[in-house]
């Protein structure tokens, strides 16, 4: 198979994992499952949530994809590989520059990786399962519009 499709795979699984991400967050960490997700809208008490339960969770179907990928359904690898990359960049992106999980002094100026820290800090303001905004990793709405009262 072409190399152009595996790599379509891999960059819409990637892509399409923030949607995915967005709904995960709104509806169910937000939801039925904030009994565990709610100990990321709390301070830190030592280096583990229980929110972090999630990654373990998420990472599983990635890890299922490679496996079959390696063997011999290579497009399973290349979806498996978007998923993982999905998630280091949200590693990245959300406990590394955002939370400070591993430290760090960087703070984004201006342009958007600002928007995105600033959008998450919104979205952290809300300490309680319902009103809170901005729900995607990787991508961040406008602040005005986060901001804006309805």
């Amino acid at each position: 198979m072409s190399v152009f499709i595996y790599a379509a795979v891999f960059l819409g699984v990637l892509g399409g994992m923030e949607g995915i991400a967005y709904l995960m967050h709104k509806y169910v960490m937000h939801g039925p499952l904030w009994l565990l997700h709610k100990s990321h809208h709390q301070p830190r008490q030592g280096w583990f949530e229980l929110n972090d339960v999630f990654g373990v969770f998420f990472a599983i179907p990635s890890m299922v994809l490679i496996y079959y990928g390696v063997r011999g359904h290579p497009m399973l690898l290349w979806a498996g590989l978007g998923m993982a990359a999905y998630g280091a960049v949200y590693w990245g992106f959300h406990d590394i520059l955002v939370h400070h999980r591993i430290r760090h002094r960087y703070a984004p100026r201006g342009g958007y990786l600002r928007r995105l820290v600033r959008a998450h800090l919104i979205h952290h303001k809300t300490m309680v399962r319902d009103g809170a905004v901005s729900f995607g990793f990787l991508y961040a709405p406008p602040i005005q519009k986060l901001t804006q009262k309805p």
